[in-house]
């Protein structure tokens, strides 16, 4: 009885701490950040209900109008029921508990590949990923930047399953799949068959995992592209069916306004589009200068994210196409920039099987085998952390996250056979099979 009761209590204890941990941090942040952008949200959707037009609404301080599609601000109208404190910590809860379940997905793998538990390394990039100033943005400012990272995240999941289920595997690595027929419900469970899904109410919440559909047409996953096309196309008609002036508006003119979620040469706007505005000392950007590099970094960031999928690492590929997205969209604020937390995890762990995998003679063994991944990965993270577009004014901290993202998109390694989507081929053993060591170049360009 004792034996089994210790590890019982121990879990509570960490769980216990982790949950007074997180409602501190949403306290501090909800202080700093006021939940001011679901307060601008609540607005214009507590005027819509009232009669008044959705998107004609402007905040009495800021003259600011709300941005979101028709069917995330259904979603938001709800909130607008309750008192402001009361919505943002139950967005900012809702928020926290969809990155728990990406980081479950993300990291997990990653803990077991290298013998360790999970648990423990999951609290860590939690605990991490809460100083980061895209969460830190997205809990305070009350967006769903955070739901539609866990959407995207649960599709990854389900293309894994997917593949996993071709060999007889869950993706969790030493867990057989059942070898008797289950339900169809939980068939479709196991084997990844709502793939697609998420990304389609994802998009269906915010427009940039749109670009997701098209990775997932570019690398021939048709199933899951149909699957978010569609459910996309049905939350847009179910939003029509609702709310059909809003609908036509939002498709007929405020989709259209490059400035629609805010200034374009605002400090936090860190998208190229941001960035060219203040280069050229303008409130708007050079639209066919814009126009060309964003074409340019998109061209460069689907071919790597395909040939990471080749490679068959999709969580590289999908961290890939969620960057380029950010850095192409016309207006990015810095809770949009969920995707560079996958990134440092990427390499990091990179970093590691470059150290852990290096098997070949000390003559020509590296140095350092994965430091410099190492390095880059931390200063990642430590830009992420400081922020210092927002206390300094010289063109590199101003525009350091969008010279972040542009490097990241054109450098960031993948790792092959690390979260592999293609079947892999069959083996007589019923062993879990091991992650063969990565192989040269590690690094491929575009």
């Amino acid at each position: 009885m004792r034996t089994s009761a210790r590890p019982l209590t121990s879990r509570s204890v960490v769980v216990g701490l982790a949950c007074v941990g997180i409602l501190a941090a949403i306290t501090t942040i909800a202080q700093r950040y006021g939940f001011s952008s679901l307060a601008l949200d609540r607005g214009a959707a507590a005027s819509w209900l009232a009669g008044d037009g959705l998107y004609a609404y402007r905040a009495p301080d800021s003259h600011l109008g709300t941005a979101l599609p028709p069917p995330a601000a259904l979603l938001v109208a709800l909130a607008a029921v309750l008192p402001l404190p009361v919505a943002g910590w139950l967005v900012a809860l809702a928020g926290v508990a969809a990155l728990a379940l990406a980081l479950i997905a993300l990291a997990g793998p990653v803990a077991r590949r290298y013998g360790r538990r999970r648990w423990p390394v999951v609290l860590a990039a939690g605990a991490l990923a809460l100083t980061a100033e895209p969460v830190r943005a997205s809990l305070g400012l009350g967006t769903l930047d955070l739901l539609v990272f866990g959407l995207v995240t649960a599709d990854i999941v389900a293309l894994r399953r997917r593949a996993c289920a071709d060999r007889r595997a869950r993706w969790w690595p030493g867990r057989p799949a059942p070898a008797v027929p289950a339900p169809r419900l939980r068939r479709m469970r196991i084997e990844g068959g709502w793939a697609g899904i998420g990304v389609g109410l994802a998009t269906a919440l915010a427009v940039t995992p749109a670009f997701f559909i098209g990775y997932l047409a570019v690398t021939k996953q048709w199933r899951a592209a149909l699957t978010a096309a569609a459910t996309t196309a049905a939350a847009a008609a179910g939003a029509l069916l609702i709310a059909p002036h809003e609908t036509v508006a939002w498709a007929g003119e405020v989709l259209w306004r490059i400035d629609r979620s805010g200034p374009v040469d605002a400090p936090a706007n860190q998208s190229l589009a941001g960035v060219l505005a203040r280069l050229y000392d303008s409130a708007s950007t050079p639209l066919l200068l814009w126009l060309s590099f964003s074409l340019l970094v998109v061209a460069v960031g689907m071919i790597r994210a395909r040939s990471a999928h080749a490679e068959g690492d999709e969580v590289t590929a999908f961290t890939l196409v969620g960057i380029t997205a950010a850095i192409t969209g016309p207006v990015t604020g810095t809770h949009e920039l969920v995707w560079v937390l996958p990134a440092v995890l990427v390499l990091l762990d990179e970093a590691a099987r470059r150290r852990f995998a290096a098997r070949r003679p000390p003559s020509l063994r590296p140095r350092r085998p994965g430091s410099g991944l190492a390095t880059a990965a931390v200063l990642t993270y430590l830009l992420v952390v400081l922020a210092p577009m927002s206390g300094l004014t010289d063109p590199v901290s101003r525009n350091s996250y969008a010279l972040a993202l542009i490097l990241l998109v054109n450098a960031l390694p993948w790792r092959p056979g690390a979260a592999p989507t293609a079947p892999a081929p069959r083996v007589a053993s019923d062993r879990p099979a091991i992650i063969p060591p990565p192989r040269e170049p590690l690094v491929r360009g575009s």
